[in-house]
């Protein structure tokens, strides 16, 4: 069972890739909370060399008061992780985690119809960007 969605991009810089993704996920409907530049935390806090890497907290906040109102807990699993990694130059993979995958150990019958939208929703977005 894949835990992810991915789609490999060819772009200039890591950051159009950003500005695409970004936008991909905003007409889902989700917002970007969070950007966590994984090189730069790799090198400052174990001086190790990394090719440039992001990770995108998303959050759909229709879908996450949905989820909060059945169980407060799930905070814990937001927001939803879209990751960006350079994998040569020019070439990147956007890689954005399957929240149906995610909640079934869980085991929250109520939760598993929104995840499997939140899917959906991060499924279009992926398959969006060219």
């Amino acid at each position: 069972m894949n835990y992810h969605m991915d789609k490999i991009l060819e772009a200039a810089s890591m950051e159009l890739v950003r500005e695409k993704v970004t936008t991909a996920l905003k007409e889902e409907g989700f917002g970007v909370l969070t950007e966590i530049d994984i090189q730069a935390v790799m090198k400052k806090k174990l001086d190790k060399e990394y090719k440039p890497m992001l990770i995108l907290g998303a959050c759909n906040p229709v879908f996450a008061d949905k989820v909060l109102s059945i169980d407060p807990n799930m905070t814990a699993m937001l927001p939803c992780n879209v990751s960006i990694r350079e994998l040569s130059e020019g070439k990147f993979e956007v890689s954005a985690i399957d929240p149906e995958v995610a909640m079934v150990p869980l085991g929250n019958e109520a939760i598993k119809p929104l995840a499997k939208e939140v899917k959906e929703k991060l499924h279009r977005a992926v398959n969006a960007l060219s």
